[in-house]
């Protein structure tokens, strides 16, 4: 019991951990781009820099994109896998899922489990597995859409990034042997393959892997778009193709457990190094969080809906 709660504890401080280890870089590095100035006033220069109307015209139609794609790939995976169910029906779910997602993104997930299981008996880790489908999909389509943006504009990009193509050999090649052990019949015997985790694995050819990340790319084609427009307006240069090099190893780092995006940001000012790393910093802080706070208010016009379909109730 003891060792249960040593492990809890050690989940529960890592993500801290981690974010703090960030942020102290990321104050190094606004401490001596702000020099004798000292970082707060330095801050505040950035901030009042910004045009702010012109940035929420930017993210605000962004975020709405991002929830229609986003309640698009759930949709797709969960009417492959698990039952028929409109994306109407999802959307109010997907949506309010947001407002816990700020603080834990997996128990987000569960209330579309429950509802699942509330009006099709869905198993829940029946569920589960079409969410880890998305996730392992979403994996192969950032490396993608990273090995195209590094093929692009590598020669502009910080010289570690060339272990990209090497990453996608390798994941490329575990991608076909997994599939072909999920499909192949001369894996029939293992005892693994028939959980019910890995229920949509087993169900996937490779063309439905194919499909999600298909359906997940405008969203970071709009992002690279947003986000290069954005950094202009907090003073920092981003071309297009430099963008679409960098944004997917960045959106790898929103994957890393922690509160306020800090791994994502400390990126920002790690792949561009020649950047004034004050502002790449304040640009960074300010789309990821504004991000998750934004999804999460229109988590909130969907709440009543989510309720009712949860619970039968109308608050």
């Amino acid at each position: 019991m003891s060792g249960a709660r040593r492990t809890a504890l050690w989940k529960q401080l890592l993500p801290w951990a981690i974010s703090l280890a960030c942020f102290a870089y990321l104050y190094g590095r606004i401490a001596r781009a702000a020099g004798e100035r000292g970082v707060l006033p330095y801050l505040a220069e950035v901030f009042a820099s910004v045009n702010w109307t012109a940035w929420l015209a930017l993210m605000v139609p962004y975020s709405l994109l991002y929830l229609a794609v986003d309640t698009l790939v759930l949709w797709r995976a969960v009417n492959w896998f698990n039952a028929r169910i409109s994306y109407g029906s999802l959307l109010p779910l997907r949506a309010s899922s947001y407002i816990i997602s700020i603080l834990n993104e997996q128990v987000g997930k569960g209330a579309i489990a429950l509802y699942l299981n509330r009006r099709e008996a869905v198993p829940g880790l029946q569920l589960a597995s079409s969410l880890l489908f998305i996730m392992f999909c979403e994996f192969y389509y950032l490396l993608c859409w990273a090995l195209l943006g590094w093929n692009l504009s590598g020669d502009s990009l910080p010289a570690a990034l060339g272990a990209i193509p090497w990453i996608a050999l390798i994941a490329g090649l575990f991608f076909a042997l997994f599939v072909w052990f999920f499909r192949g019949a001369r894996f029939n015997r293992f005892a693994s393959r028939g959980r019910q985790l890995f229920h949509a694995f087993r169900h996937a050819p490779a063309w439905r892997y194919g499909v999600i990340m298909l359906l997940r790319s405008p969203a970071l084609l709009a992002a690279v778009w947003v986000y290069a427009r954005a950094a202009e307006l907090f003073g920092v240069e981003v071309p297009l193709l430099d963008m679409l090099g960098a944004l997917p190893i960045i959106f790898f780092g929103t994957l890393i457990p922690g509160p306020f995006r800090a791994a994502a940001i400390s990126l920002w000012t790690v792949l561009m190094p020649e950047q004034d790393a004050g502002r790449v910093a304040a640009f960074g802080f300010v789309q990821h969080n504004f991000f998750l706070l934004f999804n999460a208010a229109i988590g909130l016009l969907f709440l009543r809906r989510a309720n009712r379909a949860l619970f039968g109730t109308q608050g």
